[in-house]
């Protein structure tokens, strides 16, 4: 399937949106305020060294410090690679370019505090105060800073290279072993220094010259990058990655792009000169928008991502599923709703939860939800239709950049799950916590509130021989209403703190909220 990209730009963010069959998948934008630091180099100082979780926290000028576990510390002359160099096997997890490419929107979950065997311990590689060259690979998560590595990795249009290790993997994406094998070889002709360099999906048919301009611009970019360490005091930033546009050509525009669109003139000269001088093979993919209804309202962009943030999304057939975040973990309930089938009720569950596959793999994405996720299907009685619904899922997995775990479907038809991220999900992004519920999701109802009130007022000492038996009660104007319902209560209590209640309501009151002034 033929995919689209376009871009929105406008003088305070720049938006981007992938598009397959009219139906948006992947969606990311850059703030001019709020610009992403995922992919940018810094020269840091360790802040801490934390020898009980074997990391450390580096102050890279940010406003919460780096964390640095000890696998991603690079020691000269060790043997160890950083996980995305692990495996090559295009069959057995490791090599892909989205795990080594901290560019590109996916990420991954931290590993756990503990050691890998024979490795030294943290507090034996750095020390407080240690300077250091270190690039993020996690955006701050909630209350939690950058994830970052030493592992320094270069992006190119088809070669990442490191320059630390010396090592020439291929992204298990390419399933090809005679091309796997082509490619290496001529990446291990054209290379003349130390440096390992991962050969990206994209440079599936790539060139010896196309590979050969690619090393030349990441080794001039290496030697940029050293000399302008040396001539900072850290904490200091060394590196800005590309803007969200010159990343997603580099990382989206492939031959499986049918064009690219945009809609500002400044920008599309900006691109199409890029795009010409780099990627001439691509030049007219690439369009300026000019008709007379927005290029996001054409394709009904920002109709899509509003459903993206609604909890319930509605399949075809009637059934829905329900996304529920918690700070842990994702999970992601799927119900046949109005779906009620013909006579076979096994059947039944079995399309509303086939159905649900291609939608859970769509929302995952695009709402780029990552960590821990678990998938409660419709129980089904037959082995082999769970093991149909779980195929179905590995299959759609596969559309997906970001790295993806699935265990199979359990006797309570639960599928646990891992899928990489490396910055907040598209909620988050878009969104904030509620200043209402304070995240809760709810508030207490109305008669729950009232009888808080009646708890606390029998607590006050009785009115018996005080000079002022009143007490005043300021509550939220929907509470004073509910009150008139539950006059016979409130006068119970009356008679047992023998005081009158005088009720004042203030719609600045949160609904939750409500003072009791005693006299």
């Amino acid at each position: 399937m033929g995919s689209e990209i376009l871009i929105h730009v406008t003088e305070e963010e720049t938006k981007v949106a992938i598009i397959e069959g009219k139906r948006l998948v992947e969606y990311f934008f850059d703030r001019k305020q709020a610009q992403g630091i995922v992919g940018n180099i810094y020269k840091g100082k360790v802040s801490k060294v934390l020898p009980g979780m074997q990391a450390a926290f580096v102050d890279v000028g940010l406003e919460k410090a780096a964390f640095l576990y000890v696998d991603d510390v690079f020691v000269e002359g060790a043997e160890t690679l950083p996980d995305a160099l692990r495996e090559e096997s295009p069959s057995g997890g490791g090599i892909e370019e989205e795990a080594a490419v901290p560019a590109t929107p996916e990420g991954e979950t931290a590993p756990e505090p503990a050691k890998r065997s024979g490795r030294r311990p943290i507090e034996e590689l750095l020390n407080d105060g240690q300077e250091l060259l270190i690039q993020t690979t996690k955006e701050p998560i909630s209350t939690k800073g950058p994830r970052a590595t030493t592992y320094i990795s270069l992006p190119g249009r088809y070669l990442v290279y490191m320059p630390q290790v010396n090592h020439i993997g291929v992204s298990r994406r390419i399933t090809n072993e005679a091309e796997r094998q082509r490619l290496k070889e001529i990446v291990g002709g054209l290379r003349t220094h130390k440096g390992g360099y991962i050969i990206r999906t994209v440079a599936e048919g790539m060139t010896e010259d196309e590979a050969r301009m690619d090393m030349v611009f990441l080794d001039l970019l290496w030697e940029d990058i050293k000399a302008k360490k040396e001539a900072v005091r850290a904490p200091a930033l060394v590196r800005v990655d590309l803007d969200v546009v010159f990343r997603t050509i580099r990382d989206y525009l492939t031959n499986e792009v049918d064009r690219l669109v945009i809609d500002t003139p400044k920008e599309y000269q900006r691109v199409i000169e890029f795009v010409r001088t780099y990627l001439p093979a691509y030049a007219d993919k690439v369009e300026l928008w000019n008709r007379k209804t927005l290029l996001f309202q054409e394709y009904s962009v920002d109709q899509q991502v509003a459903r993206a943030l609604e909890k319930k999304v509605w399949l075809k057939s009637g059934g829905y599923l329900v996304i529920d975040r918690a700070e842990a973990l994702t999970v992601v309930d799927v119900n046949t709703g109005r779906f009620v089938g013909d006579k076979d009720p096994e059947e039944t569950i079995l399309k509303t939860n086939l159905e649900a596959v291609e939608e859970i793999a769509h929302q995952l994405r695009l709402r780029n939800i990552g960590g821990i996720i678990i998938l409660d299907f419709i129980d089904m009685e037959k082995e082999k239709n769970r093991e149909k619904v779980f195929q179905g899922l590995q299959e759609m997995l596969t559309r997906d950049k970001a790295r993806t775990n699935a265990l199979k479907i359990s006797d309570l038809g639960l599928v646990e799950m891992s899928r990489k991220r490396v910055r907040e999900d598209l909620v988050h992004l878009l969104g904030e916590t509620c200043s209402y519920c304070d995240g809760k999701g709810y508030v207490k109802s109305v008669r729950t509130i009232i009888y808080e009130i009646f708890e606390d007022l029998r607590k006050l000492p009785s009115g018996r021989g005080a000079k002022d038996r009143r007490v005043i009660l300021y509550v939220h104007p929907d509470v004073e209403a509910e009150l008139a319902s539950e006059k016979i209560f409130l006068d119970a209590v009356q008679q047992v703190i023998r005081r009158k209640v005088i009720i004042k309501s203030d719609p600045l009151y949160h609904i939750e909220e409500f003072v009791i002034v005693s006299p």
